[in-house]
């Protein structure tokens, strides 16, 4: 899912980059083994093509120039065509391919990673677990990105970046108020965060329906979304755990002004903090860049720290969005596939990606790539306790009824909590277990 949206491109007046690849059996032993030789011989006819659809966005010309001419030094045999989509109407057009019903056609897709599980459950994935465990080193893959693309121990999307959110705060109230930044437990983060509530400053701009955030206190308290019960799913928002949560968030949300029933998006959380009366924001570290674009006296005045968890010893759970790649079942080229994907989530191109783009890399083994970058670094340390929603086909819909946003202005205007939580829960049960 574009981080924008989550935390967050159509082939008219598409981007092309060719690019050479050699595709050499001796010098693809690892993929081999698993696809075949046979399918790797160059054509007779020249360099054979292979498609790679990227969204818009994800990465800059300048990544794709630099990686087009290094892989194009490496492998001189393929042409591969990258396509750059727009997020919107993907859905329709990537599940056009998967079921050979596109006249366009694409062997490597990047998707968001919330969008995976939709399109493992109807169909037309090619299966990546063995390149995952043999060539990628799947075991350190960020969960919060490899999760939502497996299903039953298949794993089917590859991690490739992510991004997830992170306190945002303003040096200047911290330092006036004495407080220091960066607590490490939830309790020391009201502590501080009520300290800065004071006069016509607030302690924290938290939108009353900021759903992705409350996600992360569920988590953090053991809880879930929803649970897969004999093939049915069961919305649990209404369980202690899931009750605990919520309130949590009431708590938090209250040392401050934001409203009860609207989003972090109505109005714009970057521009209420931009006014200079707001000591903290939950967002992506690019909110920054945003914040200092409408009131440039915050520039340099801005700080990260990871959203505190229950106890000093991890920090918070935190809702993962990035992208991952997937391969359509039906791609005639499927080993210089692999050999695409095998080049991208590369430890030489993740570094060059999350410093080009301040991503956190697919791996926690990677996270020392974006030291020196203070909000990219942050995001690495969360990302460690990083979850994706439920992996079901479903949840898109969900997310277009959305009944968790009501219920939390319910529980925020003072509603009972266990029957607003009931009502909830039971529609995110009949949306997820009920027939198309």
């Amino acid at each position: 899912m574009p981080i924008s949206s989550h935390l967050s491109q159509s082939p008219e007046g598409d981007t092309f980059v060719k690019i050479r690849f050699l595709a050499a059996c001796t010098a693809l032993a690892a993929a081999t083994a698993l696809t075949g030789c046979s399918q790797l011989a160059g054509s007779a006819d020249g360099p054979q093509k292979v498609t790679l659809w990227l969204m818009k966005g994800s990465a800059s010309e300048d990544f794709i120039t630099k990686f087009t001419s290094s892989f194009e030094q490496e492998h001189p045999d393929i042409d591969l065509e990258i396509k750059i989509q727009e997020w919107t109407g993907i859905g329709e057009k990537v599940n056009a391919v998967l079921a050979g019903k596109s006249k366009e056609s694409a062997d490597v897709i990047e998707v968001g990673n919330t969008q995976v599980a939709q399109y493992i459950e109807t169909g037309g994935l090619s299966e990546v677990t063995l390149e995952g465990l043999r060539v990628w080193g799947s075991k350190d893959w960020l969960k919060g990105l490899s999760d939502p693309g497996s299903i039953n121990g298949a794993q089917y999307g590859v991690p490739w970046y992510a991004a997830n959110r992170v306190v945002i705060y303003n040096k200047d109230l911290f330092d006036d108020a004495g407080v220091k930044p960066g607590p490490k437990t939830r309790q020391e983060w009201i502590s501080a965060t009520q300290k800065l509530d004071k006069g016509s400053q607030q302690g924290i701009y938290l939108a009353g329906q900021n759903w992705y955030v409350l996600a992360g206190f569920i988590w953090d308290e053991g809880g879930e979304l929803a649970v897969e019960t004999g093939g049915q799913w069961v919305g649990t928002l209404g369980d202690d755990k899931g009750l605990a949560g919520m309130e949590f968030y009431k708590q938090l949300q209250a040392l401050g002004d934001g409203p009860k029933d609207a989003d972090e998006e109505t109005p714009p959380q970057a521009q209420v903090f931009a006014r200079g009366q707001v000591a903290q924001i939950i967002g992506t570290p690019s909110q920054a860049a945003e914040i200092e674009a409408a009131n440039p006296a915050l520039k340099g005045k801005l700080g990260f720290f990871p959203i505190p968890g229950k106890t000093a010893e991890k920090p918070g759970a935190v809702f993962t969005g990035g992208s991952d790649l997937i391969i359509p079942d039906k791609t005639p080229h499927r080993a210089r596939a692999v050999e695409v994907i095998t080049a991208l989530i590369s430890e030489k191109w993740q570094t060059e990606l999350a410093r080009t783009m301040s991503y956190v890399p697919n791996k926690t083994t990677l996270a020392h790539l974006v030291e020196g970058n203070d909000g990219a670094a942050t995001m690495a340390v969360g990302a460690a306790q990083g979850r994706a929603t439920p992996p079901t086909g479903r949840w898109a819909e969900l997310e277009g009824k959305n009944p968790i946003k009501p219920y939390m202005t319910a529980v925020l205007t003072g509603q009972d909590p266990k029957q607003a939580a009931k009502t909830a829960s039971d529609t995110i049960s009949k949306v997820l277990s009920s027939d198309r």
